[in-house]
């Protein structure tokens, strides 16, 4: 699947390999694995999917291994560890480089890389639209030396670091397609807050009741002006206020965990039923 390239580039290339994991994610894998059939190797790491992402991985040549979810960063730790190649692309199976950037990183491993790792631009899709390219685009570690690097141990939103490593910056940027629709941004942020209520706690970090009042009208207005989401309309203004919501139910869910901690089922009238709260603070 390897790019063909001139002769004179083969003994200076440096091989690469793409992971990916995934989990019923046969919408939009297709369109991932297109985007990078060109690496000299793509690992998926699957949870026992039941739809069809092991035809489409067959379908691209993928190397194609299961295991049960262990949480995102320990997932994508060991699927970054069946790689064969020094040098990784890190992709989830919702995102679809650019041709463009595609070109860019073949240019870097072509060349020699000149970094221990290199971070990336993501343009989201915002519902029914793509964002506008001029707003605020968050910048992603995804191409990096794995002997140098690691994915962060956390229930969600994992990311490799390379610590005390070196980081260029690629200048064509990449889609993700997560927010399909409205719905399941809600439940991903549910999902996602539960699990970043796990993480505090392992840190040990308390909660306030101020913070329910004050950060997410601030995380709003920072995701709508600072980050120039006024640009992509309603939609813009759809993912801010979400946004301020999912601040909104981390910062509820640590001071509600808190709460039952101190109280049980004090406050409850007599008679009531021994409830089990446990479940929501466990890790995704």
């Amino acid at each position: 699947m390897a790019k063909e390239i001139s002769s004179n580039s083969v003994a200076t290339a440096e091989p690469l390999s793409v992971f990916i994991t995934t989990f019923n994610n046969a919408d939009t894998l297709s369109a991932c694995l297109e985007s990078v059939k060109w690496a000299d190797e793509i690992l998926i790491l699957d949870s026992f999917s039941t739809d069809a992402c092991a035809q489409i991985a067959e379908r691209y040549g993928c190397v194609f291994h299961q295991h049960s979810f262990l949480g995102y960063g320990k997932q994508k730790q060991l699927a970054m560890e069946m790689t064969k190649h020094r040098w990784v692309l890190l992709l989830d199976a919702d995102e679809m480089l650019t041709p463009e950037l595609a070109e860019e990183i073949q240019d870097v491993m072509r060349a020699g890389p000149k970094a221990d790792g290199y971070e990336m631009r993501r343009q989201e899709l915002m519902y029914w639209r793509m964002a506008h390219p001029g707003m605020h685009l968050t910048y992603f570690l995804r191409l990096f030396d794995k002997t140098k690097g690691r994915l962060k141990d956390m229930p969600v939103h994992s990311e490799p670091i390379i610590p005390g490593g070196t980081k260029l910056k690629l200048r064509n940027r990449f889609y993700h397609f997560g927010d399909v629709d409205i719905h399941r941004r809600a439940e991903k942020f549910n999902k996602y807050s539960t699990g970043l209520v796990a993480e505090r706690l392992q840190r040990g970090k308390s909660s306030s009741p101020f913070a329910m009042l004050f950060y997410p009208p601030l995380y709003f207005l920072r995701m709508f002006f600072l980050h120039r989401n006024f640009l992509n309309g309603w939609a813009g203004f759809v993912t801010s206020v979400n946004a301020g919501y999912y601040a909104f139910l981390k910062c509820a869910k640590a001071y509600e965990h808190a709460q039952v901690g101190r109280y049980g089922n004090t406050l409850l009238p007599p008679g009531s039923p021994d409830l089990d709260r446990t479940r929501d603070v466990d890790p995704v």
